[in-house]
């Protein structure tokens, strides 16, 4: 299966049985190498995914200036350290799973739920945990 089938298939997928879909998502290596994304995802800087990866290393690192990507901005809320980032802004957020080798990026805006973006984003992060990637 391609990297962009995981991201066609599993991520942006339909999350409630009810047509709604995250508003973006990618697969990213930890050196912030493109493997998928969907066409909505934003561009983002290198030292946006640098910042990312830091703070899986050392928690905590972005909560006093928050997570960046794309150009926007978002304030960081309750993760799993090490492992899982998650960020809101406005009436949407981000969901960021750390697997051996990537980086599994959910966005998503109202009505879908921030649980329902964890659940799809860290479903396919510990699966490809699972398979040594």
């Amino acid at each position: 299966m391609s990297w962009q089938t995981y991201v066609d298939e599993h991520l942006m997928c339909d999350v409630d049985g009810q047509g709604q879909h995250l508003t973006s998502a990618a697969i990213i290596g930890h050196d912030g190498s493109v493997w998928a994304q969907s066409a909505s995802f934003p561009q983002f800087k290198s030292e946006e995914i640098t910042g990312i990866m830091t703070d899986f290393a050392e928690p905590g690192h972005l909560a006093p200036t928050g997570l960046h990507l794309g150009g926007a901005k978002y304030m960081v809320i309750q993760g799993e350290p090490g492992a899982v980032i998650r960020g809101k802004k406005g009436s949407g957020g981000i969901t960021i799973k750390k697997t051996g080798q990537a980086l599994v990026f959910g966005m998503y805006e109202e009505p879908v739920t921030p649980g329902q973006c964890n659940m799809v984003v860290e479903r396919l992060g510990d699966y490809l945990v699972d398979q040594g990637l």
